[in-house]
């Protein structure tokens, strides 16, 4: 099994999407090239979605045409339906990240349809899309729902098995959207998911930090035999129609957590942390992650003792 990491810097999308005070786009466009400058080369740049909804990425045509001036940045946009697919499409976006959600109320909440109805859409999608298009089918509440509770495996591998036939070889993101799941619960669908659908399907892991256990569940998944994970620069993030569910694991905690174990993620932290530091500072922003606040303290002692 191969211990390869790739990460998945989502910041740029869920990590700007619940922040209510407008980010002007130059700036969305600076943190895009400073994580880039870090070292990440795939992200998570933005959503074309409803703008009354989320306004805070009513400029994500703009936010993907610079994305896309950097050499090797595989740059992936987030799309609930068809008809903001096309808009994407319209924009110039090779790589799209189709989300639905395993639980009904989250998914109504979200999309305004039922699960079966966005496999339906779904299966209209990628018959449509242009050839060459890479797609992310991302999985929301595949553990968790807001609004029910702990979600029954059986439910998750029941939609898979209807959306997996209709584009095989994609990758699939299932998701801890609220950040409840625990990581016995993690590696348990992941292994059983892998074993359903064998090499064929690739896998990632979309966690949130809500109670602490962004980093183990990312492990959980890692000891499963995933290896492409989603992360977001100073713990930011957040659903909006999650209520109560907190930011994104950090991106620089997995990477510190990851480079500890020998396991190379191709991203320089000292940058990372860098960008890390000023995300955190955005008006309106709810930051996580430990890593930061540790090696930012640990500096200040050596100054001091310095």
């Amino acid at each position: 099994m191969s211990s390869a990491i790739a990460l998945v810097e989502v910041g740029p999308r869920d990590g700007f999407q619940p922040i209510g005070p407008h980010i002007a786009t130059d700036v969305k466009i600076a943190f895009v090239e400073g994580l880039y400058r870090a070292g990440l080369r795939r992200m998570e740049v933005t959503a074309f979605v409803n703008e009354r909804a989320v306004p805070q990425l009513s400029d994500a045509a703009e936010v993907l045409r610079a994305a896309q001036l950097l050499p090797g940045l595989a740059a992936q946009v987030l799309v609930p339906n068809k008809r903001f697919c096309h808009r994407a499409l319209e924009a110039g976006a090779s790589h799209i990240a189709f989300v639905l959600s395993a639980s009904e109320k989250h998914n109504q909440n979200n999309v305004r349809r039922s699960p079966a109805e966005s496999v339906e859409e779904y299966g209209r999608l990628v018959a449509d899309l242009p050839g060459g298009t890479r797609v992310r089918l991302n999985l929301a509440t595949s553990f968790d729902c807001p609004f029910d509770g702990p979600v029954p495996e059986a439910d998750v591998l029941k939609l898979l098995d209807a959306l997996i036939p209709l584009r095989p070889g994609v990758e699939v993101a299932l998701c801890d959207t609220t950040g409840r799941v625990t990581p016995d619960r993690v590696r348990s669908l992941f292994e059983r998911s892998i074993r359903r659908y064998g090499n064929g399907t690739g896998w990632a892991f979309h966690g949130h930090d809500t109670y602490g256990l962004g980093v183990a569940n990312v492990l959980a998944a890692y000891d499963a035999g995933v290896r492409v994970f989603d992360s977001s620069f100073a713990g930011l993030g957040g659903c909006p129609f999650a209520p109560g569910a907190t930011g994104n694991v950090a991106t620089e905690d997995v990477v510190w957590t990851f480079n500890n174990m020998g396991l190379e993620t191709g991203v320089d932290l000292g940058s990372l942390l860098e960008v890390s530091m000023r995300g955190a500072e955005i008006p309106g922003a709810f930051s996580g992650g430990r890593v930061r606040n540790a090696l930012e303290g640990q500096r200040c002692v050596q100054a001091l003792e310095g």
